[in-house]
């Protein structure tokens, strides 16, 4: 197969895979080439320190942006680590690092400082980089690229055949990263990935400028680089799927028991939480109120392939709940910072409720002109906090600071303010 930046450079932006509407330029819609194989071949896995240290100096000396990725073992273990982390650089071809044997890559992380960083979906992957000391300092994320551009297919595999005319092999996504070793076959994937992210990063660079856009797509990514970590979340039993069957105080606790319980008993086995026990199984037994292991084990989720020893260890999860005093029970709902559900707005204030209104009317048909998602032009809840306590005096000037207050980029307060003053003033 010819170098697929050779190829990539004749398709100057290719449909294929749902590009942005043609607005008058010509575009070019052959059949996609399937990508079959890494230009090179599959790289070693790097496993060990001499390995990583020969790597890290190849990067360093290469140039242009690094195309990166991480593969992860979500479903089948514990938190969100990294398994594999693959990276691409002119000069330097393709790595393949294990994580798990090497897990410091600080030293790899400083040598790209200052280096752009291709990543695709980049909120998804840089919790576990950073876990592993890669802390990109200026980045590209061809997904959010492909949301501003007006892309409606924005998946890696759907972005890479629709702009640059390849299909990548996506069989291996959902695979337990953690096994060891790692087949042939899912490294071949991993080395896929990465194959063409520079590419993709470059057309669409071209596309973003053709828009217009690409000013608001690096106040993007810088905001995406310059983000601190998220903080844990509050009460995070309160998202177990079915929750909102859950109504009464004691039945919160019980959630909120067996939740802890699973929690500790998965981090322990190192394994996913809805490998130990199902969300489902959580809300059967919170809404039943089991009196002990015989009625718990009648219930969804419980059956026979739950040994007694697990049995009981939840019922006595269900047991500490029933025994709580009135006033160690959780309140239903989470506390809220800023307006309430939207849904009640008409009853506490239908004025404002009016505003949301008008102002959601406005952004909407906003970012249908501008070709983007409306919630890439400027987040709901944004536009909530804002339409909930507006400012005594409506005015561009006013507006646009609410809007930058609540961390709104400056792309996204020149073209939302017009529209929200508008809105906020009928």
């Amino acid at each position: 197969m010819t170098d697929a930046q050779e190829t990539a450079a004749d398709i100057s932006l290719r449909t294929t895979g749902g590009a942005p509407p043609d607005d008058g330029g010509s575009s070019v819609a052959e059949a996609p080439i399937p990508l079959l194989e890494p230009r090179e071949g599959i790289p070693p896995v790097i496993a060990d320190e001499d390995a990583l240290a020969g790597m890290i100096a190849a990067f360093a000396a290469g140039s242009g942006p690094v195309a990166v990725d991480a593969e992860r073992a979500s479903g089948y273990r514990y938190g969100q680590r990294a398994y594999l982390v693959q990276l691409r650089r002119e000069g330097a071809g393709t790595a393949l690092i294990d994580p798990v044997a090497c897990p410091d890559l600080s030293g790899l992380g400083e040598a790209l400082s200052g280096v752009e960083w291709v990543l695709h979906a980049a909120t998804q992957d840089l919790p576990c980089l950073r876990e592993i000391g890669m802390i990109p300092s200026r980045l590209f994320d061809t997904e959010l690229a492909g949301r501003i551009a007006g892309f409606p297919r924005v998946g890696l595999g759907a972005m890479v055949e629709g702009v640059l005319g390849f299909v990548l092999e996506k069989g291996h996504s959902a695979v337990d990263w953690s096994t060891r070793p790692l087949p042939e076959p899912w490294l071949r994937y991993a080395a896929l990935d990465v194959e063409l992210l520079v590419d993709l990063r470059d057309a669409l660079e071209k596309e973003l400028d053709r828009q217009g856009k690409l000013e608001w797509a690096l106040q993007e990514f810088d905001a995406i680089a310059s983000a601190p970590p998220a903080e844990p979340r509050k009460d995070p039993w309160r998202r177990t799927s079915g929750m909102h069957k859950v109504r009464r105080r004691r039945q919160l606790a019980v959630v909120r028991e067996l939740w802890e319980a699973r929690d500790r008993i998965a981090q322990r086995r190192d394994v996913s939480p809805g490998k130990v026990l199902s969300d489902a199984a959580i809300v059967e037994a919170a809404l039943s109120l089991p009196v002990n292991v015989h009625a718990l084990a009648a219930l969804n989720g419980f059956g026979h392939r739950t040994g007694r020893r697990q049995l009981e260890q939840w019922q006595a999860a269900v047991d500490r709940a029933r025994a709580l005093p009135e006033a160690q029970l959780p309140q239903p709902g989470q506390s809220v910072t800023g307006p309430p559900p939207p849904r009640a707005w008409a009853d506490k204030d239908p004025e404002a409720a009016a505003r949301l209104s008008a102002a959601r009317a406005a952004v909407s048909a906003l970012a249908e002109t501008l070709n983007m998602p409306q919630e890439n032009l400027i987040t709901p809840d944004t536009v909530r906090r804002v339409c909930w306590e507006p400012p005594g005096v409506v005015s561009a000037e006013s507006v646009g600071a609410a809007l930058a207050g609540y961390g709104a980029r400056a792309w996204q307060v020149e073209q939302v303010t017009p529209v929200l003053v508008a809105a906020l003033s009928a």
